[in-house]
């Protein structure tokens, strides 16, 4: 079911269900997800959504640490309770171990054993990671440990 259909559905959901926090969180998404449509005059594909969730759920939590800093757990409880909502959303991480396996093909595939061509190992393992949710500074930091 594509994103937009889904959201629609949760949205009725959490309206009849009375679930405020839902509510809007679903209304966010739905609402950036329009946007992108309304600036770039085409549908999200995969990528767009992944995309579009990942700046959300990075506001989320740069906003929960703030109002923690500001001493109001109250909002910052509200702005993980909505990041949880948003993650909701997306696909399964990848695991350890098909992280591992994705930087050792990546490695044989592309050849590279230094780390001055960092960013040609990444983007081979980006590529094979498509469909899965990485960190990407995670991601760096253990393709910067094998190489070194």
């Amino acid at each position: 079911m594509p994103l937009l259909d889904r959201l629609q559905k949760d949205l009725v959901e959490a309206m009849k269900a009375k679930q405020e926090v839902r509510l809007n969180a679903v209304r966010m998404i739905k609402s950036a997800l329009m946007k992108y449509k309304a600036d770039s005059m085409k549908e999200a594909d995969e990528a767009a959504e992944m995309q579009i969730l990942n700046s959300l759920m990075k506001q989320r939590r740069e906003s929960a640490d703030m109002f923690r800093k500001g001493d109001r757990p109250e909002l910052a409880e509200r702005e993980e309770a909505e990041l949880l909502i948003v993650e909701s959303y997306m696909p399964a991480s990848a695991s350890e171990a098909e992280i591992d396996a994705a930087i050792t093909a990546a490695m044989a595939e592309t050849g590279v054993t230094s780390l001055k061509q960092m960013g040609v190992v990444m983007k081979a393992t980006q590529a094979l990671l498509t469909g899965k949710r990485v960190d990407g500074k995670a991601l760096s930091d253990k393709v910067r440990g094998k190489l070194s």
